[in-house]
């Protein structure tokens, strides 16, 4: 019986160390919300408890601006000023825009549900527990960006910027990563295994800290060894 014991602990051991430490996703439970009445956005605002139901935000400037146990759906977001908004137990559906601006934004227990965004400019913030499900976002800049359980599900990303961020227990599922750049960047405990379509095209060399598929691997093959400077011919 000890003897069993013994060795059921070391392979308990043996497949903790090997196993990919999964992300925590946010639960947002939203309290009954208030009905947002106002026009644009206040600099430095505070929203809490809110509902923002179609509204439309272009061109609104709101950077610093708090949300808490808030909801923004169906709104329009295009050039949305909103840098170093802090969003906190909130949830963001249906959202759209173009040049929409976060940077150096902070987003802790946040859901972002089947966004249609283009250009926006994360870099430098915050993100965690955040889950991101659904839509499609172009361009997404995340440069120097700190991301920690944050989970990419069902989305397409198409030309990401991962330049320099850093990214822990980050989860790629069902998704698209379309020329992702992830130059410099710093993984620990990314799992890339299920994306549905891997396409880097840049940072091949920055995966270390990452788990990818046999399959992946086959098909990231050629890369790896033009990184190491190894020619392939039959």
């Amino acid at each position: 019986m000890a003897g069993r014991g013994s060795r059921s602990g070391s392979g308990g051991r043996a497949g903790a160390k090997d196993a990919v430490a999964a992300a925590r996703r946010p639960e947002v439970r939203l309290p009954p919300l208030v009905a947002y009445e106002g026009e644009g956005l206040e600099p430095d605002g505070d929203y809490d408890g809110v509902r923002f139901e179609e509204v439309d935000l272009a061109d609104a400037a709101g950077p610093g601006a708090r949300f808490m146990d808030c909801e923004l759906r169906g709104c329009s977001l295009d050039r949305t000023e909103l840098g170093r908004a802090r969003f906190l137990d909130s949830v963001l559906t249906g959202v759209r825009g173009v040049g929409t601006d976060l940077a150096g934004a902070s987003l802790r227990d946040v859901e972002i549900v089947d966004a249609r965004l283009g250009g926006v400019q994360l870099h430098g913030a915050v993100l965690e527990r955040v889950l991101v499900r659904g839509g499609k976002i172009d361009y997404l800049n995340l440069r120097t960006a700190r991301l920690k359980d944050v989970v990419f599900e069902g989305c397409v990303l198409s030309e990401p910027d991962f330049g320099q961020a850093q990214l822990t227990r980050v989860e790629f599922r069902d998704c698209v990563l379309r020329r992702a750049d992830f130059t410099a960047v710093r993984m620990e405990s990314v799992d890339l295994r299920t994306v549905a379509e891997l396409d880097i095209a840049r940072g091949v060399d920055r995966l270390a800290g990452a788990v990818i598929s046999p399959a992946q691997l086959m098909e990231l093959a050629p890369a790896f060894a033009a990184q190491i400077g190894v020619r392939v011919e039959a």
